[in-house]
C-alpha cells in the first residue's frame, strides 16, 4: 500500500482535544497519507489546544467550532465546511462524553440527564455529523467511528458509556445499510484501553489497562498510535467493500476468555 492512499481526499475530523487523544494520532495518520483537514473544536476551552497541535500541518489548516449537541452549531460548521471544499471524503468521530458521575457510580444509580446526556453527545452525534455530511459525499467516502469493547461486556465503571457506544455501534450498522448504495462505508474501530484525557476520567482506568496489557495476546501499551494505522485503512480504498462493522484493535484482548 503506498504511504500516500489519500492524496486528494479531504477529512473532516471530530474530537481533537489534545495531543493524547485519539483522533489526533489518526488525523497526523490521515495527512501523511496525503489528506486535507478540517478540524472541529468543542468549546473555547480546547481551542487552543487543537489550533497547536494542527498548526503543525501549516498556517492554512481549517477549524471551527462545533458543539455536537446543537443542530445549530453543526449547520454552521458545515457552512464553514463548504467554504473550503466542495467534496468531503472522510468523517472521523471521536467524540464521547457521560457526567463523571455516572462513570463512578453504579450504573443502577444513573440519572435520567446523565443518560441522555451520553446517549446524545455520544452515539447520536455520529447521525447528526454524518447527515450534515451527506451533500459533500458526493463520491462516496469513508466514516470512521470510535467504540469500546464495554459496549457488549460489562465493565467496571464504564456504565452509561458502555450503552452509549452499544448505540453507537448499531447506528453504524444502520447508517452503513442505508449509504451503501451511495457507496459510503461506515465502520467502528473498537480500541483497547487508551491513555488519553478522557479515559482518565473514568474510575479505575488505570486497572482496565493493567488488565488488558496483562490479557491481550499482542503486547497492548494504551497508546492512541496504535489505532492509527487502522484509521488509515479504513479511510483508504483498501477497506472498499468492508462496511457496518467493528474492527477491535487492542491487542486481541477482545478473544480472551480466561
Amino acid at each position: 500500500m503506498s504511504n500516500r492512499v489519500l492524496e486528494g481526499k479531504t477529512g473532516v475530523i471530530f474530537g481533537v482535544a489534545n495531543k493524547r487523544s485519539i483522533a489526533w494520532a489518526i488525523a497526523q495518520a490521515w495527512a501523511e497519507a496525503g489528506a486535507n483537514l478540517i478540524f472541529n473544536y468543542q468549546g473555547e476551552r480546547v481551542k487552543e489546544n487543537v489550533e497547536e497541535l494542527t498548526s503543525t500541518f501549516g498556517e492554512n489548516v481549517a477549524l471551527a467550532p462545533c458543539d455536537v449537541t446543537s443542530d445549530e452549531e453543526i449547520a454552521r460548521f458545515f457552512e464553514f465546511v463548504r467554504e473550503k471544499t466542495d467534496r468531503v471524503d472522510l468523517l472521523l468521530h471521536s467524540v464521547a462524553f457521560a457526567p463523571r458521575e455516572a462513570l463512578s457510580e453504579p450504573f443502577s444509580q444513573t440519572s435520567r440527564e446523565a443518560f441522555r446526556v451520553a446517549l446524545d453527545v455520544s452515539a447520536y452525534s455520529l447521525t447528526a455529523l454524518t447527515r450534515a455530511t451527506l451533500p459533500l459525499m458526493t463520491d462516496g467516502g469513508s466514516v470512521v467511528a470510535m467504540t469500546y469493547i464495554g459496549s457488549v461486556r460489562s465493565m467496571p465503571n464504564y456504565n452509561v458509556m458502555g450503552v452509549a457506544k452499544a448505540a453507537l455501534e448499531a447506528s453504524t450498522r444502520y447508517l452503513a445499510f442505508e449509504l451503501g448504495g451511495r457507496n459510503i462505508r461506515v465502520n467502528c474501530i473498537s480500541a483497547g484501553p487508551t491513555n488519553t484525557l478522557a479515559a482518565r476520567g473514568i474510575s479505575g482506568f488505570s486497572t482496565m489497562l493493567s488488565h488488558a496489557r496483562e490479557r491481550a495476546p499482542l503486547d497492548w501499551t494504551g497508546d492512541p498510535q496504535a489505532l492509527a494505522g487502522t484509521g488509515v485503512f479504513l479511510a483508504s480504498d483498501a477497506s472498499a467493500k468492508i462496511t457496518g462493522q467493528v474492527i477491535y484493535v487492542d491487542g486481541g484482548y477482545e478473544i480472551v476468555g480466561m
